[in-house]
């Protein structure tokens, strides 16, 4: 059984820095492809990033080099670190897993319809 554990949200001014984890189990995250998303109130979920198994990451376009994706593997554990943080950062932050395609690897991590495996979500808000 896959299960996704997210930790880490909190409430912080604009500006400052948050580090978001998410602890996985039953799936290996250096075989596997992994994500974050996130979900503004009354708005529809997007993507934060990636990374895949080789290790390459992707971004969306608002990232704007503010936030850093990383892996644990021994610990098996995704990180996501935001800096700058605006308010519009704001949002509900869900980890994400897909497993790979043995002969075409990982479809695209920026595609919620894409993953097969979602966290519960933590909540992230900024202050102005």
């Amino acid at each position: 059984q896959v299960q996704l554990v997210e930790s880490g949200g909190g409430s912080v001014q604009s500006g400052e820095s948050l580090r978001l984890s998410c602890a996985v189990s039953g799936f290996a995250l250096k075989i596997g492809c992994m994500a974050w998303f996130r979900q503004a109130p009354g708005k529809e979920r997007e993507a934060v990033g990636g990374i895949y198994a080789s290790g390459s990451r992707t971004y969306a376009d608002f990232v704007e080099g503010r936030f850093t994706i990383s892996r644990d593997d021994a610990e098996n554990t995704l990180y996501l670190d935001m800096r700058s943080l605006k308010p519009d950062d704001t949002g509900t932050y869900y980890c994400a897993a897909q497993r790979p395609s043995t002969a075409l690897g990982c479809s695209s991590l920026l595609r919620p319809q894409n993953m097969n495996y979602w966290g519960n979500g933590t909540v992230v808000t900024i202050f102005s």
